[in-house]
């Protein structure tokens, strides 16, 4: 079979074209990416797998019972049934359901990444809907990557998209920065992903050059490779989740030493003096030099202070991770690395200063498009209600529950029904027994989805929708120069449909497809987004083709604003004129809005607060359950490069040989990770690149129970949810603390149980 022609496309890890040959399809990355993602190479296999969803289904206890509470929910069987019939139920459902409780009767959940079209997003597709036809809905906010700086930045310094993303870029610090201090690293892994596309990736280049030019570069974290070898990184191998207590104990070498920029704190800080009272001990009777962190932290004390004298003087970088503060406490690193950078001053300066979250996504580093990039209008949500995204188990199970957040007392919804377009909280959430529990209490559950992730095998009825290869779209987002014509490249798997085909028949249904669709088919609302980047672009006077040119070109290049240092930089340029939106206008070491509301797990400044689970008895070692390399979350985990680095055909946890050896382990061997909250497998791969006392355990392998009836069934396939803790960060933020827990690691000698995280349900005939 000859080739047929290559079109574009493009997805969160990259632009890219694709057409056949010999009957497979083949992935080229765009020709102008210096650095490309291996993770484009899991949609041939992906495109036909037998874990797609071909046609709608309904649990038959739902069809059965009606809608209701049922412990069932995960391992019962699916019923076929026709579109009409699935539309028509879930309508009359939908109708029911507002008629009884309003929109406060709907969680909105559709928490992913699930295309890079700004079109055919399932976020905003469902949200759209919602809010059209039924007048809202209860909704998220927040993120489960940044849960906790969301809410802390905003009230101590800015908002996090101008600290993350419009502050120090790739190009600075290939340029000026002289030393950069990376707590919880930089990995590749994960700036190789950005929403709406990425077509060149620039962090290992920038990094390499930096390195080239003299640039020191220092990882602070338990595991060696979240820095690439060619920044040349010093290693500092850390306890997790102490990152606080050695910065504390770096400032602290710096303030007894007289190190610090004194007329950087006067000028551009508030709350220094509070602080230092803490920093020197004389609040609570405790100096938090670097012989008290030394044991905390597992770094000897003289090579703390060695660190901190290497600091001044340079153009230094303090970057925090998004991973700190995804742990317990989380506020508190983000925090005191904005204090430690402030102590430095080297904040608003080309390459120096503070950079939340650098390298955490391709968009962090870049310059911003001047013109707008398309986007999907949502509405108006006229529901009130919200939950921080990560306590959705803590509303389904305590509907009308107190609780607290950013300063306020808060009660849980009540929702009786829950939609999910796009995403997979079975990979995203915590504790996924408790989540079991809590998706067996709604009325209904209500799926889109391309294939049969443990969210579609709780859900009531399950909607086939398309992937990404299998419509049109437009691929934009407001740091990358590329916008994409989407070209569909095959025909939809079985009867799978788009979202907004699904919601305009369900929308028609409920008396609303004018409001939803505003008389627009999918490919005039592609002309119509498009039209808005091309108006910006004739307001510009710049080159602007018309939607067909573009289309058949396959991209177009929009212009990007200059590096301008974001609000940091005309704050440090001009304080008084371009004060930040905090409540002092200053950077804020002790924050009186935050000391107002009285939180003993996160106070008016940066602190040291032990962590509740620590290593002992029964859990000795801490596992770090990080982002995969090999695919985005859990998305296409059945694609073929994700399931070429399974080992055993399983997820592959990391140890290090003096936790291996005593256990009995080698590389190689299937594993047992356990704890009080459940248990996996996984295949072990014995290497030093982790800290003794450390394993590693990526997330978004399928969930896989051996047995679903059981209360805590053993994972097979090895995602470590089921071992994480379900809790908030604290009562400020209450963020995802997913990436860090306890387990204990024995070698597995039982019978292999098979793994069936990709085979369909069992289903009865169709009605």
């Amino acid at each position: 079979m000859p080739e047929t022609g290559f079109r574009t496309h493009s997805a969160h890890w990259g632009v890219f074209s694709a057409g056949w040959q010999e009957g497979e399809l083949v992935v080229r990355p765009h020709p102008g990416d210096p650095d490309p993602n291996l993770i484009l190479q899991n949609f041939p296999k992906a495109l036909r797998h037998e874990a797609r969803i071909a046609r709608p289904m309904v649990r038959r206890g739902w069809l059965e019972r009606g809608p209701g509470a049922d412990d069932r929910r995960g391992r019962d069987e699916y019923v076929p049934v026709s579109w009409d019939r699935a539309l028509d139920l879930l309508a009359a459902e939908l109708k029911r359901v507002t008629e009884a409780h309003g929109p406060a009767g709907i969680f909105g959940g559709s928490y992913g990444w699930s295309s890079a079209g700004r079109f055919h997003h399932a976020q905003s597709q469902v949200h759209r809907f919602l809010n059209f036809t039924l007048g809202g809905y209860v909704r998220s906010v927040n993120s489960y990557s940044a849960g906790a700086s969301n809410v802390v930045l905003p009230h101590i310094v800015g908002p996090t998209e101008d600290i993350s993303r419009r502050n120090v870029s790739w190009e600075a610090v290939a340029a000026h920065s002289e030393i950069v201090l990376a707590f919880g690293g930089m990995a590749l892994k994960n700036s190789m992903v950005a929403g709406g596309g990425i077509s060149r990736h620039i962090e290992r280049g920038a990094m390499q050059a930096a390195a080239e030019r003299g640039c020191e570069f220092i990882l602070v974290g338990p595991l060696r490779d979240d820095l690439p070898e060619e920044a040349r990184a010093e290693w500092l191998s850390i306890i997790p989740n102490t990152d606080t207590a050695l910065m504390l104990a770096l400032a602290h070498t710096l303030a007894t030493e007289g190190l610090h920029d004194r007329a950087f704190l006067a000028r551009y800080t508030v709350g220094w003096e509070r602080f230092e009272g803490y920093l020197l001990g004389r609040s609570d009777g405790q100096p938090k030099d670097a012989a008290w962190a030394a044991p905390i932290t597992g770094i000897p004390a003289e090579a703390i202070t060695a660190l901190a004298r290497r600091l001044p003087g340079k153009r230094s970088l303090i970057t925090v991770a998004h991973s700190l503060q995804r742990a317990e406490h989380g506020e508190q690193p983000v925090w005191m690395g904005l204090v430690l950078a402030a102590m430095l001053g080297q904040i608003g300066l080309p390459g120096g200063g503070y950079a939340y979250a650098l390298g955490a996504l391709a968009h962090t580093g870049r310059r911003q498009n001047a013109v707008s990039p398309a986007a999907l209008p949502q509405g108006r949500n006229r529901c009130g209600e919200f939950i921080p995204v990560a306590r959705i188990a803590d509303m389904l199970l305590n509907p009308g529950g107190e609780y607290e957040y950013n300063g306020e007392k808060r009660r849980y919804p009540a929702p009786k029904l829950v939609y999910w377009a796009g995403g997979n909280p079975f990979h995203h959430h915590q504790d996924l027994n408790r989540l079991r529990r809590a998706f067996r209490q709604v009325e209904t559950l209500v799926v889109h989805e391309i294939g049969w992730t443990a969210t579609a095998r709780h859900a009531d009825i399950v909607l086939p929708v398309t992937m990404t290869l299998e419509r049109e779209d437009i691929g934009s987002s407001q740091t990358d120069p590329l916008m994409v014509a989407m070209h569909k490249l095959v025909e939809p798997h079985g009867e799978a449909r788009d979202d907004y085909a699904i919601f305009t028949a369900l929308a028609a249904r409920l008396g609303k497809e004018a409001e939803f669709t505003e008389g627009r088919s999918a490919r005039e609302w592609l002309r119509h987004l498009y039209g808005k980047t091309q108006a910006d672009l004739l307001a510009k006077g710049l080159p602007a083709p018309d939607f067909e040119s573009f289309w058949e070109a396959g991209e177009i290049t929009l212009p990007q604003a200059e590096d301008d240092g974001g609000i940091l930089r005309a704050f440090r340029e001009d304080p008084e004129g371009a004060p930040l939106p905090t409540r002092s206008g200053r950077i804020e070491i002790f924050c009186e809005t935050i000391a107002g509301f009285g939180y003993a797990d996160c106070p008016g400044h940066p602190a040291w607060l032990p962590p509740q689970e620590v290593p002992e008895g029964k859990a000795p070692l801490h596992l770090i359950a990080n982002q995969p390399a090999t695919r985005l979350h859990s998305q296409f985990d059945f694609g073929g490069h994700s399931a070429e680095k399974k080992r055993r055909g399983r997820e592959v946890m990391r140890i290090h040989p003096l936790d291996a050896a005593p256990r009995g382990i080698a590389d190689g061997d299937v594993v047992r990770l356990e704890n009080g909250r459940g248990a996996c497998l996984a295949t072990a791969e014995v290497t030093e690149a982790v800290r003794p006392g450390v394993v590693q355990l990526p997330t978004g392998a399928w969930y896989d129970p051996e047995d679903p009836a059981e209360e805590k069934p053993l994972c097979v396939h090895g995602n470590p949810n089921v071992l994480t803790r379900d809790a908030g960060t604290s009562r400020l933020a209450q963020g995802c603390t997913g990436q860090i827990t306890v387990v204990e690691v024995t070698r597995f000698t039982a019978n292999l149980p098979p793994i069936r995280a990709f085979t369909p349900p069992d289903r009865v005939a169709a009605e």
